[in-house]
């Protein structure tokens, strides 16, 4: 990965602190979810002894079900092992202001077990592995997520009384690239849209979208690991802006039965020269590299799956007909497929379009990055573009629920091969903990259906 000048230094960071201007220091790390776990330290104290030497959590965060309740199957941390504590190490390139925190700055984690070892089932560090991967072939991957959520004009409070039942969305009808329909709630996404570019984010756009209330807000594609932080930093933020506003926001995947929640992945290689190592003299622009790496995410979607969509309500947005996609295939611009290209020259790239608003970023592109890596390295080739309708064409599907995504995960010897046993069997899991759970618990929709009637 290149050399990079962070938002805010460390020497700019203590004169801040020494004049008063930041009081407060957040030392995060992504979960298993994507969500930011870790704790706040008065700055000087931060700067007098975190800095250098780390801090402690437990290693219970990285073994609990998306509630925070202790569950079993883990190997890294369970009762018998006695819920020892993880190390939790500054990665000062990514220093930043909170601009919606008073006072606040902000560091990205990783994880070291108490000997120095990397944990290596921790988010951050299975992209990094990959990333390392690709390094190693001279390659580095450059990424774009696109989030969409949708917003509540109930607080975050009273939607949990309400059992996120009958809330009021902030938009009665569809407004998809309707500037009247933004411009409802253009005080919200402006002061998202400008507190993160003070973050240190590159802003692109905002547009409204299908769901009542839904919208997106898109920035500038960077660096893999780049993306992945701003893109945890921005969910967690817009959430907390959301709720200092006296409104709320959701990113999961499918809230109701209309248009879900989504997170296409946008992903292109540069070489070590900075030119775009998937545009080249092939069909459609592309270089023998990126039909390798295309080749790579289909033959690996299914069993990398998880990876998109880690969750229940997950599957519940690939709908024929409804921009999600159900057909592993591929197309030139063709958001009917599940990997679209797009882009020529500088800007040639594939677009991911399973994951939803749900994803684990960090996972997600370590998953495209471990299936592009495994085309190149088996020299795999490209099938046929489809160029109609892949909801209706001959093609395999992707995975109808979590628990034909995760068994296709456990049994796939691309991700034992590329991932470890380790990380393969921690999130095998995760979603059994999940299934677990739903399989047990009592819906609302079988309580209308049955109440009564049965």
């Amino acid at each position: 990965m290149a050399d990079r000048t962070p938002p805010l230094g460390i020497e700019e960071l203590r004169a801040l602190v020494a004049s008063g201007e930041i009081d407060t220091v957040v030392l995060a790390f992504p979960d298993m979810q994507g969500r930011l776990q870790g704790k706040r330290f008065a700055a000087r104290f931060f700067l007098d002894e975190v800095l250098e030497h780390g801090t402690e959590g437990c290693n219970y965060l990285l073994a609990v079900d998306t509630e925070m309740n202790t569950v079993d199957g883990y190997a890294m941390s369970s009762w018998d092992r006695g819920y020892g504590d993880f190390a939790m190490h500054a990665d000062v390139s990514t220093l930043r202001r909170v601009p919606w925190n008073e006072g606040t700055a902000l560091l990205m984690a990783d994880l070291a077990w108490t000997d120095g070892e990397p944990v290596v089932a921790a988010p951050r560090q299975i992209l990094r592995r990959q990333l390392d991967r690709l390094a190693e072939l001279g390659y580095s991957a450059h990424v774009g997520t696109e989030l969409e959520f949708i917003v509540f004009k109930d607080t975050y409070e009273q939607a949990w009384d309400a059992g996120y039942q009958g809330l009021t969305p902030a938009n009665q009808y569809n407004i998809d690239y309707s500037v009247l329909g933004t411009g409802r709630i253009e005080p919200l996404l402006r002061r998202i849209r400008n507190d993160m570019a003070a973050a240190g984010l590159t802003v692109e756009s905002a547009k409204g979208e299908c769901n009542p209330g839904q919208h997106e807000i898109v920035f500038r594609y960077d660096e893999a690991l780049v993306t992945c932080d701003q893109h945890a930093i921005y969910k967690t933020g817009a959430k907390e802006i959301a709720s200092q506003e006296g409104v709320s926001l959701t990113f999961m995947a499918k809230y109701n039965e209309r248009e879900g929640n989504s997170c296409h992945i946008h992903l292109s290689l540069q070489d070590a020269d900075g030119n775009n190592a998937m545009a080249g003299d092939g069909p459609g622009g592309m270089s023998d590299v990126m039909r390798h790496f295309l080749a790579g995410q289909l033959l690996a979607l299914r069993d990398f799956s998880l990876l998109y969509a880690p969750n229940i309500n997950s599957f519940k947005r690939f709908q024929p007909g409804s921009f999600a996609p159900t057909a592993a295939a591929w197309g030139h611009d063709n958001r009917t497929c599940a990997l679209r290209v797009v882009g020529h020259g500088r800007s040639m790239r594939f677009e991911n379009r399973l994951p939803g608003g749900d994803v684990n970023p960090y996972l997600a592109v370590a998953g495209l990055v471990a299936a592009g890596l495994y085309g190149i390295e088996q020299k795999l080739e490209l099938p046929e573009a489809c160029t109609g309708n892949a909801y209706t064409g001959d093609y395999e599907h992707v995975p109808t629920t979590l628990r034909e995504a995760a068994e296709l995960w456990e049994n796939s010897p691309i991700a034992k091969a590329a991932f470890g046993d380790e990380v393969v069997a921690h999130y095998r899991n995760m979603a059994r903990v999940e299934l677990d759970a739903f399989d047990a618990a009592v819906t609302d929709w079988e309580l209308r259906r049955s109440f009564e009637r049965m």
